[in-house]
């Protein structure tokens, strides 16, 4: 989450425009630590209903792909290994792969028109 912070605000600390992170209600987000970062940094959290995923559709979508284009067609021997292919996919992904929902172009040309 803190790493998210940074790319998202370029630093720690409260945010002053707070995101809504929404999340099914498993145990990586219901956990004490999390839900106290989220409040240390102003964020808000929001969760689906339990067992309707349609409610996080872009994000259950995205863990599909992950697991099409990716994750099963590997083996990995290590979590390092694992790791540095999810690494290289992502920037693969965000910085090279056309989307046809963004009229095939990537998600990086996008973000940077949007900052511009």
């Amino acid at each position: 989450l803190e790493e998210a912070l940074i790319t998202r605000y370029g630093t720690l600390g409260r945010a002053q425009d707070p995101i809504t992170l929404r999340s099914d209600n498993g145990l990586v987000f219901t956990s004490r630590h999390y839900t106290r970062t989220v409040y240390q940094y102003g964020l808000k959290q929001e969760f689906i209903r339990p067992h309707t995923p349609q409610q996080n559709g872009m994000v259950e979508r995205l863990i599909r792909t992950v697991k099409e284009q990716c994750l099963w067609l590997h083996n990995f021997q290590t979590l390092d290994e694992a790791r540095q292919t999810l690494r290289a996919w992502f920037k693969y992904y965000n910085e090279q792969r056309p989307h046809q929902a963004l009229g095939m172009k990537t998600p990086s040309t996008i973000y940077q028109q949007l900052a511009a």
